[in-house]
This record gives C-alpha cells, sequence and structure tokens, in this order.
C-alpha cells in the first residue's frame, strides 16, 4: 500500500510499531526512526546510494533490524504544491520498496531540509559534520511530521 494520508497509514497500523523516515536524494538517502509509540522520530544513519539493489538491501536491513512496520518517505513538492521531478523519484523509490510488503506513506517534506540546517547550526554542528547528517536529520523532520500528524488526529 502506497499512500499520501496520514491517516491510512494511522489505520493500517492499529497495533503502533516503528516506523521508517527516509530523506532521498540522488547522492544519499537520510534514514530516521521513532518509538513503537509514535511520539518522537531519532536520525539514523546516511546511506550513500549506489546501485538501487544495494541501497535496498541496506534499507531491508535496518528494517528487519529494527522491526520496521511502514516506511515514510519525503516527497518533495514545489512551494505551490505541485510536484517536480524529484517527486516523481521519490514516487519510483515508495514503488520500487513496495515489495517489501509494507505500508508506505509519501509525506510533505517542504523546508525540511532547511529547518534541519537551522537546528545544526544552532546546535553548533560543523560544516562538515552537517554536510554528513543533514539527510538523515532532515528524515528525523518528514518522519516527526507525519507521526504528528497520525497521532493529532487520533485525538
Amino acid at each position: 500500500m502506497i499512500t499520501s494520508s496520514s491517516l491510512d497509514l494511522r489505520d493500517a497500523l492499529p497495533d503502533g510499531g516503528v516506523l521508517m523516515g527516509l530523506d532521498t536524494g540522488t547522492k544519499t538517502i537520510g534514514v530516521a526512526l521513532c518509538d513503537p509509540d509514535w511520539r518522537f522520530a531519532t536520525a539514523g544513519k546516511t546511506i550513500q546510494r549506489r546501485k538501487f539493489a544495494a541501497d535496498k538491501a541496506q534499507l531491508a536491513a535496518q528494517i528487519t533490524e529494527r522491526g520496521v512496520k511502514a516506511i515514510v518517505i519525503g516527497l518533495p513538492l514545489h512551494m505551490d504544491g505541485s510536484e517536480s521531478p524529484r517527486s516523481q523519484a521519490a514516487r519510483a523509490m515508495a514503488r520500487n520498496l513496495e515489495d517489501i510488503g509494507l505500508p508506505i506513506l509519501l509525506w510533505d517534506e517542504r523546508w525540511t531540509t532547511q529547518a534541519a540546517e537551522r537546528a545544526m547550526i544552532e546546535q553548533d554542528f560543523s560544516r562538515a559534520r552537517r554536510a554528513e547528517r543533514i539527510d538523515s536529520h532532515a528524515a528525523a523532520l518528514i518522519l516527526q511530521g507525519a507521526l504528528d500528524a497520525m497521532v493529532g488526529s487520533a485525538f
């Protein structure tokens, strides 16, 4: 199941569980994970992109290791909400991961990289460290946004 609705994802996972957030770029994939109760997202590893089969194998290993129940992929949209070429790449990533058998949520990621950059600057990360970790921090913001929408809609 690939959806753009946080409510559909929430309904597909009545018992909660760990979710994986992805910020997919051309050179890296930022990974984030959340706790099983969907309270907070934490930046994880950043995967250096190679061939898709190798990237998928690394993601699958993390999914198995952490017992991930669903995947949230950042969907890069233009400021007016229209799709971009990067949006199509995110949708292709979702289709390519679909055979893992987990629900996938495509989540609007506008401004996440800029917000992650600001937060890392405020935490006094060096430029080099920011460059290494920006995608995983953006993935955490993407995942946290989806979590907030899923939990907030439950009340």
